[in-house]
């Protein structure tokens, strides 16, 4: 497998997938909360890498895998809060198999280039992210965190 990861604007055919593995990922047993076409309308604004929104994805080949997105915020009670990382989801049959971890990766090296000092996330599984160099920032629930990383 030789996994490419890159901006979602490259291949823009993969936007609905992404879109799809975003919402059921994440949305699709939340009531009220962001529905698919919210989300396929809000990555198609991910069209100049000089500016957030981004969104990257890995492939293998023509296979996609995964994304991450660098959004302005993911939470609006903490709006003081940005920019953030959000919707880091690779495949099921590809997890453990470092996607994710290069996405992260990808993504901290975009945020570094755009010159953004930190970057928050939340999560519910923190030793991944802390085993790529996050820090807490906030445990919210006795499941979630808010997390940053200082770049």
């Amino acid at each position: 497998m030789t996994v490419r990861i890159c901006h979602l604007l490259e291949c823009p055919h993969h936007l609905p997938a992404v879109a799809e593995m975003i919402y059921r990922e994440f949305w699709v047993d939340v009531v009220g909360g962001l529905t698919l076409e919210f989300l396929t309308a809000h990555l198609h604004t991910a069209t100049d890498r000089s500016r957030i929104p981004l969104s990257l994805v890995a492939l293998d080949g023509e296979r996609l895998l995964g994304t991450v997105n660098l959004i302005e915020n993911d939470d609006k009670s903490r709006s003081h809060l940005r920019p953030w990382l959000a919707a880091m989801v690779v495949v099921a049959d590809q997890r453990g198999r470092g996607v994710g971890s290069r996405l992260v990766n990808a993504l901290l090296d975009e945020a570094r280039r755009l010159q953004i000092p930190v970057l928050y996330f939340g999560t519910d599984v923190p030793g991944f992210y802390r085993r790529l160099g996050a820090i807490p920032h906030e445990q919210v629930t006795e499941t979630f965190s808010i997390m940053r990383f200082e770049l």
